[in-house]
């Protein structure tokens, strides 16, 4: 009777604390293709990094030297030729634009991607105010992630003043 009870505490205890490793462990990624005309494709994952903060990586390539506006958009629906199928910066506090670490920020506000002389930038930060989930209000899978023609000043609202969306990826 003691081993069966002794197994069953330690089934319920291990199982308690599956549920917190696998939202930490959760991936989406984003291929990220052509849209306006561009040359711009490459690949993003997102992995949840703790209860809240999401790590960024990846690679994206063929766009014009500098910084650049990055951000997730509301839809995940990069079907209209120049990405505006996929609506506005992804706001679920209906927050004001802003930079990626501020208080008052959309939580598709992501850090400007910056571009080096042959047109790649490599991509790795983390940020907060995002979940790799489906089901959570700031969950980000199913919705679209953007880069765009200009850098990102972090103060214009609604857009940041980033111009064109020139790449286009649906987080999966």
């Amino acid at each position: 009777m003691k081993r069966i009870i002794a197994t069953a505490v330690v089934a319920g205890i291990t199982a308690g604390c599956a549920g917190p490793a696998a939202q930490q462990d959760a991936v989406a990624t984003a291929k990220l293709e052509p849209r306006s005309g561009s040359q711009v494709s490459g690949t993003v994952t997102f992995t949840q990094a703790g209860p809240d903060i999401v790590r960024v990586t990846g690679q994206v390539s063929g766009h014009t030297k500098g910084p650049k506006g990055f951000h997730i958009h509301e839809k995940g629906d990069c079907s209209d030729p120049k990405a505006m199928s996929t609506g506005g910066h992804f706001n679920p506090g209906n927050h004001k634009h802003g930079g990626p670490y501020e208080p008052e920020r959309h939580a598709g506000d992501l850090s400007n991607l910056t571009f080096n002389d042959k047109g790649i930038a490599t991509v790795n930060f983390v940020v907060g105010g995002i979940s790799v989930s489906k089901n959570r209000p700031d969950g980000i899978i199913g919705r679209a992630v953007i880069v765009h023609m200009d850098v990102d000043d972090y103060k214009t609202d609604p857009t940041g003043n980033a111009g064109g969306r020139v790449a286009c990826g649906v987080i999966r």
